[in-house]
């Protein structure tokens, strides 16, 4: 398959599921939308499914693997073996993400993109677009073919989750320096300096956040990425990682199988998928708003609000699935909560007003 015509299987959404789902929400014997965005979420799915059940079991967090040429400029606090490291403990079970993702029932599905020097591994896809990309500082991180691959790779994960039978997806990522591509990605899109999309990541000093923001300004000037072209700009200043989720969002909207997004990292990817083809905004589902300058941005940008407020920037996936159980609690009350008519209580109606 190629971009353009995944592209074109992007459907708008049911909107007569979401309505559905809306006046089941409206029978229950509680005060209307008082579960808030919950309410919201589980209508979205509806309506991105055609399904009012909005089924969230089986699910998982595909977690996309790559390592960062940009790492080279002293970026991180880590060389880059740490990203293999903890690939194949993703694939033993044993990272923040793989302990979370237990407990809310959801499997984890490392996938490796262009880890550096990454042998085949039980337990990880291997989708290899290359060897890590190239330092965005002095050229492009990819070629634009291979970022149309990494994004057809993305969405071809979700098409063999979706035979496996799963109605849920999570995307989570692991790449030493790939908050610094993030960053730089997200400055091109919304067309703000470097410096104001930068965070320090998993931990950096002052001296190693001034790096990071003049590697950043260094690559835009250099490859000069035209932000109305994602593509070229995932190709010019992005990841192999970020590509394949941004590929996850876009498969997740052509499937009609909804995706959590976890943190900044993935809301870069998810911007790269909307600004491609805005109907795929409705695969998209905001977990939580990263600790990162960028987080709150970037979901503005796509005109989605969190579910979780909690500073968290760990990665992995881990925001997403922490969400997972939050919308089986709300699952929990729009099947088997009473109605206002089984509890003999008179039904609550809109009364109008603000606030």
């Amino acid at each position: 398959m190629e971009l353009r015509e995944l592209l074109q299987n992007i459907t708008p959404p049911d909107e007569a599921a979401r309505e559905q789902a809306h006046r089941r929400w409206a029978a229950c014997a509680k005060p209307l939308g008082s579960l808030g965005l919950l309410e919201t979420a589980l209508e979205d799915i509806a309506a991105l499914t055609g399904d009012a059940q909005a089924p969230l079991l089986p699910r998982a967090v595909l977690v996309l693997c790559a390592d960062n040429g940009v790492v080279a400029q002293g970026v991180t606090q880590t060389d880059s073996s740490v990203t293999a490291a903890v690939t194949r403990n993703l694939a033993a079970g044993r990272t923040s993400v793989c302990r979370m993702a237990q407990a809310a029932q959801c499997a984890v599905v490392p996938v490796d993109m262009g880890v550096r020097d990454f042998a085949p591994q039980p337990g990880v896809l291997a989708r290899r677009i290359g060897n890590g990309t190239g330092d965005i500082t002095q050229g492009p991180a990819m070629t634009r073919v291979q970022a149309e691959q990494a994004v057809l790779a993305g969405a071809e994960l979700v098409r063999t989750q979706k035979e496996k039978g799963v109605r849920l997806l999570a995307t989570g990522e692991m790449g030493i320096g790939n908050t610094t591509t993030a960053s730089a990605v997200a400055s091109v899109l919304l067309g703000r300096a470097p410096v104001e999309m930068t965070g320090r990541g998993a931990g950096l000093s002052d001296e190693g956040l001034r790096r990071k923001v003049a590697a950043i300004e260094r690559a835009v000037a250099l490859s000069r990425p035209a932000a109305d072209d994602p593509l070229d700009v995932l190709a010019k200043v992005g990841g192999f990682d970020i590509a394949g989720m941004c590929g996850v969002f876009l498969g997740g909207a052509a499937c009609r199988v909804p995706v959590l997004a976890d943190g900044f990292i993935s809301a870069v990817a998810a911007l790269c998928a909307v600004r491609l083809c805005p109907a795929a905004a409705k695969a998209v589902l905001a977990s939580h708003v990263s600790a990162e300058p960028a987080g709150m941005l970037l979901l503005d940008a796509l005109r989605k609000k969190p579910l979780i407020t909690a500073g968290m920037r760990l990665g992995e996936g881990t925001g997403a699935v922490a969400a997972m159980p939050l919308l089986d609690m709300a699952r929990a009350v729009y099947m088997d909560c009473y109605t206002f008519e089984e509890g003999g209580i008179e039904a609550y109606t809109p009364q109008g007003g603000e606030g």
